[in-house]
């Protein structure tokens, strides 16, 4: 029970950091960076923008981590993730998780890190790196509602 109860808390906090995070950026982020001036602008892109994500790549892998770890103490995982009944709804949204997760990792912290001048990258490169960023961030909030769904009614089985 300690064990379960932990990771419980360990994966809703992950949780919370994530989509949290997520949010700020198709919310807060994405939306006001062509109202700020330009000589601000480097306070975002070269500061702000790379610890947040820093925080949304490893809150995606903690909370995926931590999720499985809860669905194997409660000794449904298996069953989950092969959709089996009663755990269908659950093991959808750990689903959806992964492919969130897999988004963060290797198509948006990639393409994140041409846009920002991480990485060398021409002009045209990082824009269109900035595209398919917040494509596939706007596709992950699209995802988070059915995830957070699956995850809020999931009754234990």
């Amino acid at each position: 029970d300690f064990m379960q109860s932990t990771f419980r808390w360990l994966h809703s906090f992950f949780g919370i950091l994530w989509i949290g995070l997520l949010y700020y950026f198709n919310f807060v982020q994405i939306p006001t960076m062509p109202k700020v001036p330009a000589e601000l602008k480097p306070g975002v892109s070269k500061f702000i923008a790379p610890s947040a994500l820093f925080f949304f790549r490893w809150g995606a892998a903690f909370t995926v981590l931590t999720g499985l770890i809860v669905a194997w103490l409660a000794g449904y995982a298996h069953q989950a993730m092969m959709l089996t009944a009663p755990y269908q709804l659950i093991g959808l949204g750990m689903w959806l998780a992964l492919i969130m997760a897999f988004n963060v990792w290797f198509v948006i912290w990639p393409a994140q890190k041409k846009a920002l001048g991480i990485v060398p990258a021409d002009d045209a490169t990082k824009a269109s790196a900035a595209t398919r960023a917040m494509i596939f961030s706007r596709t992950n909030t699209a995802l988070s509602i059915p995830m957070l769904y699956c995850m809020v009614n999931f009754n234990g089985g």
